[in-house]
């Protein structure tokens, strides 16, 4: 299997990054045998991924990086880098690879002593021979100041440094940033290849796969965990149930405080998963003793491990907020759908009686007000404002 087959539907996508990996090793070939680069080269330093949720960005940067260190001796026989079998893909896939640092985080930013860390990572030379790949798959949470850190390295790259850069959109990078970037884009995913990949690779029955990919509209993590976790379907239900609930102010406000409640509830979870183990962990490499006192001077570390991990809960309470609000946006359109006779295919073919009564009980300027009250509350919760509130305020502004 190619490291290129998790890329779904991105054909053109494909071919521009294997036509890179090609050059690339013909790059490294030449450097090897001390002979002249090859001339109009595809390949470069600084690459920028962009594209809508789901479609597979972060995937795209893992393959390119895997064909980069792709060490297959049929390269020699002509054949392309990026095999899927070899040590220097497997390692890369699975996250191993020395030469190949792969950044997400689970907080709401990336700051500048992290990148720091990165900028010093990139001018090492690498450790294989072939490429040193950083793959920052959170570009967009880069704060201002750690932006322009990391200004500096792309502009003056070391010789065999790659950079590749995640981003749901140009607009999420800094101009300065995007601008010394080869940029592709990738578009969502057809409904019917996300299907054929759930059946393909997770074993996921056709019916089931179907309906999870339709229901996402695309999105390929989704889809997957929609088919494989009853409590996300669960949760989606719940969702699709909330636009026949805001018929009143009573209604809208309970709405409002159990959709902020299941958020709080899936970051609760995630913590009582992580937090405790990262806890423990810590206090083994610092010292401590079984059940017994910190050593001294210990506390910062503590605190600032506190101090993560409430950052994390607050990215997974409002991932998980935004989510829901992806799921009711959805709804909406295919109310919209509905009213106007669209021939698109309904995403929540599941809940279609609610979609045709509320569709029949409204207009299509209405709905399209109701969306726009779903945007609103996104963008409310991406300027910190308080989860419950913005929930709130776009509950009553869904009431009929």
């Amino acid at each position: 299997m190619a490291v290129w087959d998790d890329l779904v539907g991105q054909t053109k996508v494909e071919e521009q990054l294997a036509a890179a990996a090609r050059d690339a090793d013909a790059l490294v070939t030449a450097h090897a045998a001390r002979e002249p680069a090859p001339e109009a080269s595809k390949m470069t330093h600084a690459w920028l991924f962009t594209g809508p949720p789901g479609s597979g960005r972060a995937t795209a940067a893992r393959a390119f990086a895997a064909a980069l260190q792709c060490v297959s001796p049929d390269r020699a026989l002509g054949g392309s880098p990026g095999c899927g079998f070899c040590d220097g893909c497997h390692t890369t896939l699975v996250g191993t690879h020395a030469d190949v640092e792969i950044v997400r985080t689970d907080l709401l930013s990336i700051g500048v002593k992290e990148t720091r860390d990165l900028v010093r990572r990139a001018q090492l030379s690498p450790a294989g021979g072939r490429w040193q790949v950083i793959v920052l798959e959170d570009a967009d949470r880069l704060t201002e100041g750690a932006g322009n850190v990391l200004l500096k390295a792309v502009e003056e790259p070391a010789p065999r440094t790659v950079w590749l850069l995640c981003a749901p959109s140009l607009e999420d990078v800094l101009p300065t940033i995007r601008s010394r970037c080869r940029h592709l884009t990738l578009r969502t995913p057809p409904v019917e290849a996300v299907a054929d990949v759930l059946v393909r690779r997770d074993g996921i029955d056709p019916e089931t796969a179907q309906a999870a990919a339709r229901a996402t509209q695309g999105h390929i993590d989704r889809a997957r965990r929609l088919a494989t976790d009853e409590r996300a379907r669960a949760r989606r239900s719940v969702v699709l149930k909330l636009p026949l609930r805001v018929d009143d102010v009573g209604g809208c406000l309970k709405a409002a405080q159990e959709l902020v409640d299941a958020a709080a509830e899936d970051a609760k979870q995630v913590a009582e998963e992580i937090d405790v183990k990262e806890t423990e962990e810590l206090k083994a490499a610092l010292g401590a003793a079984q059940g017994g006192r910190m050593p001294r001077g210990t506390a910062g570390a503590m605190k600032e491990l506190e101090e993560r991990q409430k950052r994390r809960r607050t990215r997974t309470q409002r991932d998980s907020l935004d989510l829901a609000l992806t799921d009711l946006t959805g709804f909406y359109r295919d109310v919209l759908a509905l009213q106007l006779r669209s021939r698109s295919a309904l995403a929540n073919t599941d809940v279609r009686d609610a979609l045709e009564r509320i569709a029949r009980d409204t207009t299509p300027e209405r709905t399209l007000r109701r969306i726009e009250a779903v945007l609103a509350c996104r963008e409310a919760l991406d300027r910190n404002v308080a989860p419950l509130l913005a929930v709130e305020a776009m509950t009553m502004a869904l009431r009929g």
